[in-house]
């Protein structure tokens, strides 16, 4: 009845988020089970297959309106904002912060790479999984200079675990951790790269005790595809003489506080004078 690929919901949530069916398994007394990544939420659950209902054409249009709709209204305030600094900045011309990111999703990397380059920031994407991520990142960040470094994909609270600071109740925590203690073996200073890592319900603790500047998440939320960019935004275009307001940066974020935190960051822009004309 279900196939990879299909958007699903699961009956057992009251449908509230849909899913793509990313794995099928089928035991030996034939029940099947499914892998299913969010389809905007960075989550990675499981479900009996008699769990799941197949979603209508129309459902996952609407769903997704909504969801863009929440998008829109979020750029559109950091655009509204970015404008008035343009306007303010006179004689002086701008450098924002680079990016790289490393994500388990790659269409969820397409869509975060094309809006960063929207925003007028340089930005690299490289989809590589969550387990792949600490093998190669030393050797990504010896290629690939950057300023801003993001490590994400997909995570979840493992259904039925109780104890939150073990690494055994999440799906891909331990990757996170294990990538950014090698990004900071590369680079220790955390002004001269900046680090946001996790995803939806990752041991945010455990992240930022291995040396990220900004993890999720804070109460093991949910987090939305786009709220590392809301995140980089931020922080590309603070100048590098100004720490980043923590507070000031999770309000431009889809889940807030709940979701994301950090720690005090200096901005990642540099002003040059004078600016040409040409």
């Amino acid at each position: 009845m279900f196939k990879v690929g299909d958007i699903v919901a699961r009956r057992s949530h009251q449908q509230d988020i849909f899913f793509h069916v990313d794995k099928i398994h089928e035991n030996s007394k034939g029940r099947g089970s499914a892998i299913l990544k969010g389809l905007n939420l960075r989550l990675l659950a499981d479900a009996p297959v008699s769990d799941l209902i197949v979603k209508r054409p129309i459902e996952v249009a609407n769903y997704e309106r909504e969801d863009n709709k929440m998008i829109y209204q979020k750029l559109n305030k950091l655009t509204s904002q970015r404008k008035i600094e343009l306007d303010n900045k006179g004689e002086f011309f701008e450098i924002p912060g680079r990016v790289l990111q490393l994500d388990g999703d790659e269409d969820y990397l397409s869509q975060c790479i094309k809006t960063y380059r929207q925003m007028g920031i340089e930005a690299k994407g490289i989809c590589k999984s969550e387990m792949e991520q600490p093998k190669v990142i030393r050797k990504i960040l010896q290629e690939n200079p950057t300023d801003i470094l993001v490590l994400t994909g997909h995570d979840g609270f493992i259904s039925g675990k109780k104890d939150f600071h073990s690494m055994d109740s999440y799906r891909s925590s331990r990757y996170f951790v294990e990538s950014v203690l090698e990004a900071r073996r590369f680079q220790h200073n955390r002004d001269a790269l900046v680090i946001f890592a996790g995803a939806c319900q990752s041991n945010y603790e455990a992240i930022l005790s291995s040396g990220a500047n900004f993890a999720s998440s804070p109460r093991r939320m949910l987090i939305h595809a786009f709220d590392p960019v809301f995140v980089v935004e931020r922080i590309a275009f603070t100048p590098t003489d100004q720490i980043v307001s923590v507070k000031d940066i999770l309000t431009h974020t889809i889940t807030g506080t709940d979701g994301i935190g950090g720690v005090e960051t200096r901005g990642q822009m540099r002003r040059g004078y004078p600016r040409s004309p040409y």
